[in-house]
């Protein structure tokens, strides 16, 4: 081999080198500021969970970060006290009648109104859709006074059905948006073909496409899972703080007292609270990327 070849394939692996070295320098650099805004996030987490483990004499003469200084301190009589006496099983009940109908409905409404919305055209389309973008940033703080006196009207306030209906409607042009964008990345081909073979709308819907929509559909189910499961506001206005009908997050904010005591209390319901939703995430944490990536790709 020449010189020249030598030397032009040493610098061709030295390019090489420092391009590797390069990529493996930007990865770090990634991770680090990854982990650094997850350590940021996990804050809040942390001082929730120390709060919850911690006397109440000691909340008020140090701050929750104080917790490895007397670790032998550590207790869990706030949550002993919370399940006994906090009404938190008849409200886990409630939560869960709440939010599994509203889960499933969103979901399937969602999914057949997005087929529909992909790859059924009708007259209209263009504005319903802009309707739909527009309602995703309707505050539902709008919508609490005339959505409360229709209720009264029909005499469901205060009753699971008007969480039900709310929540579903709150969520459906999300779920709507989300899985139009879903169902018009299947090939146009796998469509045609289901319709030679005189396959229904309603067919391809429910028997194509919505098994190949899985990743979005999980996706969207986590979303509305844990939004209704945590959220206060829209239950405490529809349906009330009464305890055989209160979810989880109005009893938890009724464990803190009117000037702010029991503040022990309220940390150790909130952590018994997020136990749930953060199962589901975790059980479905790899669709529910796979989902959003995959509705955010092509609209």
């Amino acid at each position: 081999m020449s010189q020249s070849a030598v030397a032009v394939a040493r610098a061709t692996g030295s390019r090489a080198h420092v391009h590797s070295l390069r990529r493996r320098a930007s990865r770090v650099a990634v991770h680090g500021v990854l982990l650094a805004i997850c350590a940021i996030w996990l804050v809040p987490t942390l001082s929730l969970l120390a709060t919850s483990l911690r006397p109440a004499a000691l909340l008020l003469s140090s701050g929750w970060w104080h917790v490895f200084d007397s670790p032998s301190q550590l207790t869990i009589d706030d949550y002993r006290q919370v399940l006994e006496g906090g009404q938190l099983g008849q409200s886990f009940v409630n939560s869960l009648a709440i939010v599994v109908p509203v889960t499933l409905v969103t979901v399937l409404l969602g999914g057949i109104a997005g087929y529909a919305f992909a790859w059924l055209p009708f007259r209209g389309e263009g504005l319903v859709l802009i309707l739909l973008v527009a309602l995703l940033g309707l505050p539902v703080q709008v919508t609490l006074v005339p959505v409360l006196q229709l209720f009264s009207h029909l005499h469901l306030a205060g009753h699971f059905a008007a969480a039900w209906i709310a929540y579903t409607g709150y969520m459906l042009p999300f779920a709507i948006y989300l899985m139009r964008s879903f169902f018009r990345r299947i090939p146009r081909e796998i469509i045609e073909a289901a319709q030679v073979d005189n396959a229904s709308a309603v067919k391809i819907c429910l028997r194509i496409a919505m098994p190949m929509a899985a990743p979005a559909l999980a996706s969207l189910a986590t979303l509305v899972f844990v939004w209704t499961w945590n959220d206060l506001l829209v239950s405490l206005v529809y349906v009330g703080s009464g305890p055989q009908v209160a979810p989880m997050p109005v009893t938890i904010a009724n464990l803190i007292g009117s000037q702010g005591e029991g503040q022990e209390l309220l940390a150790a319901g909130a952590v018994i609270s997020l136990l749930l939703p953060v199962a589901v995430f975790f059980a479905l944490q790899r669709y529910f990327v796979r989902g959003i990536v995959a509705g955010a790709v092509k609209g």
